[in-house]
């Protein structure tokens, strides 16, 4: 049994992109391996079946707090899934539900956290979830967004764009690592390397450029056009989009940058991401 390493981020700030580098490192395929087969190796902690077998009840049948008080037990079942630390996605932000919290120290060994400027990620969700820009940039300002319950993954819980960052910033550094979306994009073998560093791994070189590059935007949305990919709701056209930065300049109105930067001033300035 070992400990929970949470792959943390805000919605479509680069959680994905970062699962598939691992899997490719650690597995070391000699072709991008099958974005399909993700949910194999690093789980996602909103799903329903999970509750089901904690509970041992359909999930119909469970109320919100009895869901509440199930998520250390489904967090001890993601532990008992593999004899090492097991990778698990999350977008909770590190907050409680009904008094318990969202992300359970007991079982977590660490945790990576990807932020992404928040004027890229307004028009991500706005194409993700089928949102005007505006409706988006309400969603990344509201202090109590939560995603939807859908037919296979129970309702996760963000809060606003800097309430989840700073929410995830107290964790303890020592177990903590931060990567920004952007530099994943312009320096990627040294962001990467980092990241392979953090994990305790020691990667030859060559090992680790085809990890990047099997997980590449170009390989990812090749993948997809082929086959779809299973994580890409029914209201989306493409999972992955673009895969840019700074597309913000040529998308919001001067009106929509000024609603997100009021709202999200201090950490977008923490964080390099004020607008000149």
């Amino acid at each position: 049994m070992g400990g929970i390493i949470w792959l943390a981020s805000y919605p479509k700030s680069g959680n994905t992109w970062t699962r598939t580098f691992i899997h490719n490192l650690l597995l070391n395929p000699k072709e991008p391996t099958d974005i399909n087969s993700m949910h194999h190796f690093t789980l996602g902690d909103g799903g329903k079946k999970f509750y089901e077998q904690a509970s041992g009840k359909p999930f119909e049948e469970l109320t919100r707090r009895e869901i509440a008080a199930l998520i250390p037990k489904v967090h001890e079942i993601f532990t008992k899934s593999h004899p090492d630390s097991v990778f698990v996605k999350t977008h909770s932000a590190l907050a409680n539900f009904l008094g318990v919290p969202l992300i359970t120290m007991e079982h977590t060994a660490g945790a990576i956290y990807i932020i992404r400027n928040p004027l890229d990620v307004v028009i991500s969700l706005a194409s993700h979830y089928n949102l005007s820009l505006d409706q988006a940039i309400h969603m990344l300002n509201n202090p109590k967004a939560k995603s939807a319950e859908i037919e296979s993954n129970i309702e996760q819980f963000y809060g606003s764009w800097s309430n989840h960052v700073n929410s995830w910033m107290p964790f303890n550094p020592q177990y903590k690592h931060v990567m920004r979306y952007e530099d994943m994009l312009d320096k990627p073998l040294e962001v990467f390397g980092g990241l392979a560093n953090f994990l305790g791994l020691r990667p030859p070189k060559e090992r680790l450029l085809r990890a990047i590059e099997f997980s590449s935007f170009d390989a990812v949305r090749k993948q997809e056009d082929m086959k779809g990919f299973t994580e890409n709701p029914d209201t989306n056209e493409n999972f992955f989009r673009v895969g840019k930065s700074g597309q913000w300049k040529s998308i919001l109105s001067r009106k929509q940058v000024n609603k997100v930067v009021k709202c999200h001033h201090q950490t977008m300035n923490q964080f390099g991401y004020l607008p000149d």
